[in-house]
């Protein structure tokens, strides 16, 4: 039996465009995938993400070829940490034919956590993304960022009440640029935890809720302290180049967030 005749179809994407504008994103959202990622034990979590990916088109081209976003991922087996999410990047502009390329993957991450007192395990889930930046023969930034629910107590209620305080669940993003080595996510959950007024875990016994009750009411932060002191170890890091620490604390005498949010660089930052 004879092969059928293959139909060479016209590539429409690779036509000239006379209009002389480049377009600096352009590519697919929304894109939902698994993935592995690489932890900060060595071991391999596995997660399902959504992906937003994006190149430059140069202006006298008409578009881009989207089904190679997705080939893209098809092709790639290892798992992600930051050196790979560098060849990542770079696989997607040279399998684009781009010069500039943009990944953004979001995902919830999983930790496992020890309560404080009792000691009884449970998994505490965290909202992951991670921002790839590359540019053809060039450098590629990499930003790991993690949202971490806490605990904060208000200075001020504490202060003027003859007892207890209020408090509110709060969730803190730390976002950096990975300028050397690996920043795992981890390390951003276990620094935003330590400066909140007290950690929150999935599984808690009577003692423990009574150690985190008492824990928060001794270390009461307004939402200004979590992203200043947060901010203070980010800037001693050298890993770390540009920044960003943010705060919403959902407030339980209020039908209002709090928030703040502070920029700047860490030790890593280039001259």
């Amino acid at each position: 039996m004879n092969a059928p005749e293959r139909i060479v179809l016209p590539d429409t994407q690779s036509l000239p465009d006379a209009r002389q504008l480049p377009i600096q994103k352009v590519g697919v959202k929304g894109l939902r995938y698994p993935i592995a990622l690489r932890t900060a034990a060595g071991t391999v979590q596995h997660t399902v993400a959504e992906f937003a990916m994006a190149v430059g088109l140069p202006h006298d081209v008409k578009g881009t070829h989207m089904s190679r976003f997705v080939e893209t991922l098809e092709g790639w087996d290892a798992p992600l940490d930051v050196a790979a999410l560098r060849r990542l990047g770079a696989q997607m502009c040279t399998r684009l034919g781009a010069a500039t390329g943009t990944l953004e993957i979001a995902f919830p991450y999983f930790i496992r956590k020890a309560a404080p007192v009792s000691g009884v395990e449970s998994l505490l889930d965290y909202h992951a993304k991670l921002v790839v930046e590359a540019h053809a023969g060039g450098r590629t930034h990499v930003t790991v960022s993690l949202t971490a629910p806490v605990t904060s107590l208000c200075p001020c209620s504490k202060k003027i009440s003859d007892y207890g305080a209020h408090n509110q669940r709060s969730h803190i993003t730390v976002a950096a640029e990975v300028v050397v080595g690996e920043l795992p996510l981890e390390e951003l959950a276990r620094v935003a935890e330590d400066e909140a007024s007290c950690e929150v875990y999935g599984l808690l016994k009577r003692p423990d809720e009574k150690w985190v009750t008492e824990r928060a009411y001794d270390n009461p932060k307004f939402v200004e302290d979590l992203v200043r002191d947060i901010a203070l170890r980010m800037q001693r890091d050298p890993r770390v180049g540009r920044f960003t620490v943010a705060s919403e604390n959902f407030e339980s005498i209020h039908n209002h967030s709090a928030y703040a949010q502070i920029e700047g660089f860490g030790a890593g930052r280039a001259d």
